[in-house]
């Protein structure tokens, strides 16, 4: 079953990398971007096929290491 994690800085949290390309496309001419904030998408494979089996897995992988739980919050979706 396919599982999406996307893994995002919590609000409030400082992110250099989502500033310096607001930078860089303000640069290029972009104008009106008031603010950029940078993600990850994590897409797993897993052998489980009960949806709620896969949905906990994936939770219990995001709580382990995918996400920085002092820092970041994560979604997961299936399919």
């Amino acid at each position: 079953m396919k599982v999406t994690v996307t893994v995002r800085l919590k609000p409030g949290v400082l992110d250099p990398q989502g500033k310096a390309i607001g930078h860089a496309l303000e640069g290029l001419g972009f104008a009106g971007v008031t603010d950029v904030r940078v993600g990850r998408i994590i897409e797993l494979d897993l052998a489980e096929q009960d949806p709620s089996a896969a949905r906990d897995a994936a939770t219990a992988m995001a709580r382990r290491l995918l996400a920085n739980s002092v820092i970041e919050s994560f979604e997961v979706a299936l399919g």
